[in-house]
């Protein structure tokens, strides 16, 4: 059942994935020839040497491309989606005793959340 559930992730996720890499590549491309269109313009102006187009500031590369993989995985996976209801997660009190956020709700009385910090 594993299985089956992450071959249907991976086949959901394969056109955004695909759609960033072409994304990355058509920035890639546009920047170099930005860079070689600039270096020629120069060339006729001074006598510095050459441009050189590394990878290492590419967009287009394999770390970047498992990045972009790990992040869509993550956003398709999560349990808390935008106009659906909140999950119920479990919440570690001080004292060690766990119950669920919803406990803490009550009837003509809002529930605030906060995420801050005391110090």
């Amino acid at each position: 059942m594993k299985a089956v559930k992450s071959a249907v992730v991976c086949l959901v996720l394969l056109p955004r994935f695909f759609m960033t890499a072409v994304m990355f590549w058509l920035l890639d491309f546009l920047c170099i020839r930005k860079r070689v269109f600039l270096q020629i313009k120069e060339e006729e102006e001074c006598l510095d040497p050459p441009l050189c187009i590394s990878d290492s500031n590419r967009l287009l590369s394999l770390e970047s491309l498992k990045a972009v993989w790990h992040g869509h995985k993550l956003d398709f996976l999560k349990e808390a989606h935008l106009g659906q209801g909140a999950p119920n997660t479990e919440v570690v009190q001080l004292d060690q005793r766990s119950s669920r956020i919803l406990d803490y709700a009550r009837e003509n009385r809002p529930l605030i959340l906060n995420f801050g910090s005391c110090t």
